[in-house]
């Protein structure tokens, strides 16, 4: 059995928490796409933690972690992460397991992230200058770096040759960085990765999937930034949808059963791109203040506004969504009035799909209801939320016609409400 965990808007759901809170019911979780510029956070007993490259499971003892081939590694970032990891007396290295096909982040990669960025002026799409980006065009260019080859005699050969090739792309940014004060680290961080356990991760799965063992795929970022069907060129470079499962990690569609779609109870987007629910004024600031709306990896503010269930029903349909998890609804506990919009006014028509751009001449149509206007922290089950905070979540299913089973109400791990547990295939 697998499962899938992902994000249906523009990353930033909380699907961190809520892999953490279901991968109490799985052996393996196996991260599928992305890098280092996710954030996944889970606040355990009242701590905060955020995971950049690790998959959410790590927390769980008798869980198995995997980094799939799908994922790019800067193991710089891996090896302060295992390391801050270790320290809280996490056990990790019997645990992590690393597809020897997933593509290595290189310190070239980060400069010419920054010098790409930065040549594009006010059309910059908002990148977390992590190295993703051209560490994704260079596996798709057939130049990429991969995990296995770290243990193959002529890595530093292979190393040098696609470093030069970056300096001679960088000398043509006219951009100057001082690669070498990059390159200790990285090196020592090689010599760590060597040591982990690296596999031919697509054999492992198939083997733990006919042993039975309960399989979680765990998304990063959001749907909205899938490479292909996102707002493109504001979007990711890789598959963030459930079809990026499969090639992520090895897996056929056939063995992808429950697809569990994760969506904030407003919206929120950081860096630049459309994002037609946006609020500039002080309601949007109030979100923003409410849900500590920072960017767990870059700290940015997030931009926030009402809830966009054209582009959430979109990004149902893609991936096959069969249940729903509505997070933060706390947020909204103080709001007099909640909007969600349900159409896109262009002139005269009203639209129920996204069109081929998202831009100034769209305007979102709500509808809005009651605020529940009382705190719901400290609810032990579903049937005890508010009636208006029920219509609400009733009008957002009715929408997408998806199941919603679990409410988030806050940041702790057991702050989750299930209102059809029995629907989950662990239960």
């Amino acid at each position: 059995m697998v499962d899938v965990i992902l994000g249906l808007q523009w990353g930033d759901e909380g699907k961190g928490k809520i892999v953490d809170y279901f991968a109490q019911h799985y052996d393996i979780v196996a991260r599928f796409q992305g890098g280092p510029n996710a954030g996944h956070t889970l606040y355990i007993r009242g701590e905060k933690i955020v995971l950049h490259t690790i998959p959410s499971g790590i927390y769980h003892p008798h869980t198995l972690n995997l980094i799939g081939n799908g994922v790019v590694i800067d193991p710089v970032v891996l090896k302060k992460e295992i390391e801050k990891l270790e320290s809280q007396g996490v056990e990790v290295r019997s645990r992590l397991f690393i597809s020897q096909k997933a593509h290595l982040i290189l310190p070239t990669h980060r400069a010419l992230d920054k010098a790409s960025e930065q040549a594009k002026g006010k059309e910059r799409i908002g990148s977390t200058l992590r190295g993703i980006g051209p560490a994704y065009m260079d596996k798709t260019g057939r130049n990429g770096l991969r995990v296995g080859d770290v243990q193959q005699p002529r890595f530093e050969q292979a190393y040098q040759a696609l470093r030069e090739k970056h300096l001679q792309l960088l000398s043509h940014y006219g951009f100057e960085e001082h690669i070498e004060d990059w390159e200790t680290e990285f090196f020592e961080a090689i010599d760590f990765l060597r040591k982990l356990q690296i596999i031919r991760a697509e054999y492992r799965l198939h083997d733990w999937y006919h042993q039975g063992k309960r399989i979680l795929a765990e998304g990063a970022q959001g749907s909205l930034l899938d490479i292909d069907f996102g707002t493109y060129p504001y979007v990711t470079s890789s598959t963030t949808l459930a079809a990026g499962v499969c090639t992520g990690l090895g897996l056929s569609p056939r063995q992808i059963g429950e697809v569990i779609g994760v969506s904030k109870a407003y919206c929120t987007r950081v860096g630049s791109g459309p994002f037609p629910t946006e609020l500039h004024d002080a309601i949007g600031e109030r979100l923003r203040t409410a849900g500590h709306e920072f960017g767990a990896t870059t700290g940015r503010p997030r931009r926030c506004g009402w809830i966009d269930l054209v582009a959430l029903k979109y990004a149902c349909m893609l991936n096959g969504v069969t249940q729903l998890v509505i997070t933060k609804t706390d947020v909204l506990d103080e709001f007099d009035t909640i909007r969600a919009a349900v159409a896109y006014q262009v002139g005269k028509q009203h639209l129920h799909e996204l069109p081929f751009y998202l831009d100034d001449t769209i305007s979102p149509v709500y509808e809005s209801f009651p605020g529940w206007k009382t705190s719901i922290a400290n609810l032990q089950h579903f049937d005890e939320a508010p009636s208006q905070l029920k219509n609400y979540l009733q009008f957002i299913e009715n929408y997408l016609q998806v199941s919603l089973t679990g409410l988030s109400h806050g940041p702790d791990r057991n702050q989750l409400l299930l209102k059809q547990p029995q629907a989950f295939a662990w239960k």
